[in-house]
């Protein structure tokens, strides 16, 4: 998560992953991740939700739980009227590194030399940084986000 301070600046605030326990059913593990959403969102009152693009990969049970977890965080947004943007990976990279193709590493890299971080964070909250700099990059370089798209279907600018 980061702040946006003026139309260059952006401060690091915190990342982190929230995932439900294994062991627990998926319903279990979905309800989870809503109820720490909601925590988080009145916690850090975020303006926007910025996320990677939907993508349907070679596992079907791995994209059905992907696109679960995505419906989540987009009702959780919906409920507290946050909008949502999407970015695809490629757009995010590019945006970050330099070139759509960056490796996990090189996003890594990137994102704690940006947010003068002490350390690389843990591959998914990188990426998940890796994002939100991707939105506020949009942010200042337009009034709308050029290459960012509403979530899905309803979702709010």
């Amino acid at each position: 998560m980061i702040d946006v301070l003026g139309p260059v600046a952006v401060h690091y605030v915190e990342c982190g992953t929230i995932s439900g326990r294994a062991r627990d059913s998926r319903v279990v593990r979905l309800r989870e991740i809503g109820a720490n959403l909601r925590e988080l969102f009145l916690e850090a009152r975020p303006s926007a939700i910025a996320m990677e693009q939907a993508f349907f990969g070679s596992n079907a049970q791995s994209t059905l739980a992907l696109g679960e977890a995505r419906g989540v965080v987009m009702a959780v947004a919906g409920e507290t009227g946050l909008s949502i943007w999407g970015y695809s990976p490629a757009t995010v990279k590019k945006t970050v590194v330099g070139h759509g193709r960056a490796t996990k590493d090189q996003v890594g890299y990137l994102v704690r030399a940006l947010l003068k971080l002490r350390r690389v964070p843990a591959p998914d909250a990188a990426d998940a940084l890796a994002i939100a700099l991707c939105h506020a990059r949009n942010l200042e370089t337009s009034s709308r986000p050029a290459q960012g798209k509403p979530a899905g279907p309803g979702a709010q600018r």
